[in-house]
């Protein structure tokens, strides 16, 4: 690669990478001390400390918010007035939902009947 290359790497969390068969025998043969032993020798991957992981803030997840109100896409993207593919890319982790839209999913997941009827004061926007 050049340095004027950039690469982008997507990761599907619902769909981890298949390990060969040489792979699993491995880890399944490792102890639980072995991972952590194994995670703490790793230099492109330090262990955090609890003040480290307190910096993370959680993200809203849509799809768990839309499936605990146990709703398709479509319907889940109608009701709120969210775009499909926003939505999807939002599921999926192609995109991440800016500030806003993070707030939004979190007043959604609090109190979606009151959204919904916040919503229907307003005509729904052209897609």
């Amino acid at each position: 690669m050049s340095g004027n290359t950039i690469t982008k790497t997507v990761v599907n969390f619902d769909r981890p990478p298949r390990l060969s068969s040489e792979e699993k025998t491995r880890l399944d043969g490792m102890s639980d001390q072995d991972i952590k032993n194994a995670a703490r020798a790793d230099p492109d991957n330090p262990i955090l400390t609890p003040a480290e992981l307190e910096e993370f803030a959680p993200l809203a997840d849509a799809k768990l918010i839309r499936q605990s109100m146990r709703l398709t896409q479509e319907d889940f993207a109608h009701m709120f007035q969210i775009p499909i593919g926003t939505l999807r890319d939002w599921e999926q982790h192609r995109t991440e939902p800016d500030r806003a839209a993070q707030n939004f999913l979190k007043v959604i997941s609090v109190t979606p009947n009151a959204v919904v009827r916040a919503l229907s004061k307003f005509p729904e926007p052209a897609e």
